[in-house]
């Protein structure tokens, strides 16, 4: 027999090595390792059947296009683009290419012209979209709750953010409700987030309730130290922010959000059209509570609210 070859038998029990390439908004690894962890719920296992091929930026647009066209570069049966940024430079790069595409996305993928509509995305592109306006109020109820002298609120937002305009809407319309003042305020870029906390600082609001995409993750220890320095309680959607120093956060489990990423990636390996998938919405909601930063607020966090809450930062 030639050396190197295998009888037939052999070569055909060996396990088809998929190519998975993973692109990330920023360094961290956290949503990288959940997706892995779930490919391996359904039977790919890394150096057996699946080789991973993984690009993280550094919370900057900037770099991202180049990696993207790294990426794309080199192939992979699909694409896991992390977040808005993120998915924008794989399109840009790829375009309507043949690789497939599975994401998480913080806004309306409708809104955003990446999907046709939720049930059939019409696509090479499906996943999952994390932005429920169902939740919008609920943080604002919650920030009250948890402070009830709360007279105003700033709202600080990534406009170019798919669907921020209802989510501004919603926002508007909770403050309205609870009787709280509300100021808006925005920035799409780490240039104009310090001048809006800047701003931030001067109106002498009570609160601050900070819309969770792809910018406002990168920089949210800059915005927590902000927000302490002018003693405002902090909200946002995502585990995240409460753990880098936010009063609170209540919004979807992102970690449970891009293990399930994985069924997507999983059905799509095996042969399922993207654009058949539909896109789908969290199922796991959590909240998380900072006492730590409630102790520097000299804030007396409410039982009931520490009692529901998911997790406790303290």
């Amino acid at each position: 027999m030639g050396c190197g070859l295998l009888p037939v038998a052999a070569r055909a029990q060996a396990p088809k090595l998929r190519r998975v390439g993973f692109i990330s908004f920023a360094e961290s690894t956290l949503f990288y390792d959940a997706f892995r962890e779930g490919m391996k719920d359904y039977g790919y296992v890394e150096g057996k059947n699946i080789l991973f091929h993984a690009r993280f930026g550094s919370g900057g647009n900037e770099q991202l296009d180049a990696l993207a066209a790294a990426l794309v570069a080199e192939r992979p049966d699909l694409i896991v683009a992390a977040g808005g940024p993120t998915l924008r430079s794989v399109r840009k790069v790829a375009g309507a290419g043949d690789i497939p595409v599975v994401y998480s996305f913080s806004g309306d993928p409708v809104a955003a012209g990446l999907a046709k509509s939720l049930a059939q995305p019409g696509n090479n592109m499906t996943g999952i979209s994390l932005m429920s306006l169902e939740l919008v109020g609920k943080r604002m109820e919650l920030l009250k709750e948890s402070l009830p002298q709360l007279k105003s609120v700033a709202i600080l937002a990534n406009p170019d953010h798919p669907g921020e305009q209802l989510e501004r809407r919603v926002s508007f319309e909770s403050a309205a409700a609870l009787g709280l003042r509300h100021r808006y305020f925005q920035a799409q870029s780490p240039g104009e987030l310090e001048a809006a906390l800047a701003a931030i600082e001067k109106t002498g609001a009570d609160g601050l309730v900070v819309f969770p995409d792809a910018l406002m993750l990168a920089h949210r220890q800059r915005i927590s130290e902000s927000a302490l320095k002018a003693r405002l309680a902090t909200v946002s959607g995502w585990a995240a922010f409460a753990d880098s120093g936010f009063l609170m956060s209540y919004g979807p489990n992102l970690r449970e959000s891009y293990r399930r990423l994985a069924s997507f990636a999983a059905k799509v390996l095996k042969g399922a059209p993207p654009g058949n998938l539909a896109i789908e919405r969290p199922t796991v909601v959590e909240m998380v509570v900072n006492t730590r930063t409630a102790q520097s607020l000299r804030l007396e966090l409410p039982r009931a609210v520490v009692l529901r809450a998911d997790r406790v930062v303290g």
